[in-house]
This record gives C-alpha cells, sequence and structure tokens, in this order.
C-alpha cells in the first residue's frame, strides 16, 4: 500500500501541466502514488501526461486514468478516489503546483497527530504575484472536532474553506463513503464535499503550511467563464441544506448552512454582468426559486443579521417571489 495517493485531474492544462507535474516528481518518494486522471481534453494535455507518466514512473508509483467522455472536476476526482490505494490521500488541481517537500511534510503531521484529516493554508497565485491565503481557523497542530469547526454561523469558519487540495485526508474516511464528490457538478462540488466531511468525521487538524500554489486567473477556468455550469452552485447548496437539514443537530447547524447559501446567491447576483443574457436571466429565476425552498422562518432570521447590503438584494428578490404569488 503505498502511504500517499495524490489524485491530480487534468482537463486542457496544456499551458500548466509541465508545472504541475515537475512539482510531483520534486515531492516523489517511492512510497507515494501519483494518480493522473485525463478528463477527456482536448489540447495536448493527454501527450504530455504520457511523456509524464514514464518519467515519474522512476521516482513513485504512478496511475494513469483516461475517461471517455468529459465529466467535470467532481466525476474526475471520483475516478482518481476509486484508483488510489493509498494510506492517505490528496489531491491537486492540473493547473496548480506544489512546493518542494510539501508531501512529505502533509504525510509526516497528519501521522503524527493520528487525526480523520488536516487542512492547510494554501499560496494564491496571480501571474507573479503570491497571497498567503489562510484557513479561517486560528488553532493550529492540535486535534480538533470538525462538527464544532463548523460554527459559529456568523462568521467564516472552516466550511467556508474548501479546497480539497488543501490537506490529506486517512483513508478510512474513503472507506466511510466521506470523500468522493457529488457527481456531474461543475462548479462548487467541494462545497457538499466539505459539509458533509465536517458533519461526519470524528476529528482533524490545521496544519501551519502553505506549500500549495493556487493559480488564479486562468482563462478555462470556470470562474472566469459566465456560462450556465457556473449555476450547478444552486444544486451544491440544495444539497448542504437539505443534508444539513437532516443531521441530528439541525437546529445548531441549518443557520450556518442558509446564511451560507443566501451570501452565495447574493455574490452571484452582484456579478450578473460577467454572464452571458440569458445566463444571468435562469441565474435570477433559480436563485428565486431557491430562496423559496429555504426555511422562511430561518430565512427571515438571517436576512436580519446579514449586512444591508446583501440582505437588501436578497429581499427584493423574496418580495418579488410574493408579489408573483399574489398576481398569480
Amino acid at each position: 500500500m503505498p502511504k500517499l495517493s495524490v489524485i491530480v485531474p487534468f482537463y486542457n492544462v496544456q499551458q500548466y501541466a509541465p508545472d504541475t507535474l515537475r512539482s510531483l516528481r520534486l515531492n516523489a518518494r517511492p512510497d507515494f502514488e501519483f494518480v493522473l486522471v485525463d478528463d477527456k481534453s482536448k489540447d495536448e494535455t493527454p501527450a504530455i501526461l504520457e511523456r509524464a507518466v514514464e518519467e515519474l514512473s522512476e521516482v513513485a508509483q504512478v496511475r494513469h486514468v483516461r475517461h471517455e467522455e468529459n465529466g467535470g472536476l467532481a466525476t474526475a476526482r471520483n475516478t482518481g478516489l476509486d484508483a488510489a490505494r493509498g494510506e492517505y490521500l490528496t489531491f491537486l488541481d492540473g493547473d496548480d503546483w506544489l512546493a518542494r517537500g510539501h508531501l512529505t511534510e502533509l504525510v509526516t503531521a497528519i501521522e503524527t497527530l493520528g487525526c480523520d484529516f488536516v487542512r492547510t493554508d494554501h499560496v494564491q497565485a496571480t501571474g507573479r504575484a503570491r497571497t498567503i491565503v489562510r484557513h479561517p481557523l486560528g488553532r493550529r497542530d492540535e486535534v480538533l472536532s470538525p462538527r464544532e469547526a463548523i460554527l459559529p454561523a456568523d462568521r467564516s469558519t472552516s466550511v467556508d474553506y474548501p479546497y480539497a487540495w488543501a490537506g490529506a485526508y486517512h483513508r478510512r474516511l474513503l472507506d466511510r463513503g466521506l470523500l468522493h464528490f457529488p457527481d456531474g457538478l461543475r462548479t462548487a462540488e467541494d462545497r457538499p464535499w466539505i459539509w458533509k466531511l465536517h458533519r461526519e468525521a470524528e476529528s482533524f487538524a490545521v496544519l501551519n503550511l502553505h506549500g500549495v500554489f493556487y493559480r488564479r486567473g486562468v482563462a478555462s477556468s470556470l470562474t472566469q467563464i459566465g456560462d450556465a455550469r457556473q449555476l450547478d452552485f444552486i444544486r451544491a447548496f440544495d444539497q448542504v441544506v437539505e443534508e444539513t437539514a437532516r443531521d441530528r443537530e439541525a437546529e445548531r447547524l441549518l443557520p450556518k448552512a442558509v446564511r451560507t447559501y443566501c451570501a452565495i446567491i447574493a455574490h452571484h447576483l452582484a456579478e450578473t454582468d460577467k454572464f452571458e443574457p440569458a445566463v444571468a436571466r435562469q441565474l435570477r429565476t433559480m436563485s428565486s426559486a431557491a430562496i423559496k425552498r429555504m426555511p422562511q422562518e430561518l430565512l427571515t432570521d438571517v436576512l436580519d443579521t446579514m449586512d444591508l447590503r446583501r440582505s437588501a438584494r436578497l429581499r427584493r428578490l423574496r418580495r418579488q417571489i410574493t408579489s408573483a404569488k399574489a398576481a398569480a
């Protein structure tokens, strides 16, 4: 059994894949496994991976999986999870990279702490600029309760830092069904994932490591594309709310889920200019329906405690629903 499996999906990243693969080589060990998943790329990425498999096999264990159809990031990560054999697992996106030695530090820390999973800071790379982005939790190198780290509702917490690649996870979480992503989600796939992890895992810790470099501003990234795939955040947060509503502590945790959902809706409504006109209309329609589905009494409480700008935007949306009902 490899000590660590690193799951790396690739899709049309010919410009960045060489950096990603080079950083894997700088982190390689004979007991590490790199699971490279080609999500039916249409550019030169498959050829780059073919060459890299041969080179990486000299220094680590490598598994190369090819999709016959493009399935999106969540599906590609799931393919990697199904193929991975490691005692510990982590992720890396095909356009990001790692600092030399980061993976060894990561494995050493999670083994020393003995917890279900660990989370790390990361470095945001925008062009040549570098910014350290810290995990919201200030307590470091201490084993904590994942469930307690969901709260408080009115502050940024662990579930607001959903990046799957910013951490490592013990295989027992995979065996319990906690590491797979909702298939087919094209964006926000890590939101239901991080919530489920924090509701159901037993222990975690936050590390003072920032060896993952997250590339921002990539033209092909969904965060830069205003098409209908962006709207999958609605399905993602519907799942968060539905699953949290069934939790044994729903009364305590649901306000955080609804508040976060509202904040994300308000964020997207404030940026409708980045969407194609038809998608912007669809966003407003789907957001209205999402507001309608939320527990209304709880929604009122959430809007009363949000900042004026965002709450006003959501109240207008809610009034439009009420007016439409009255007209009908």
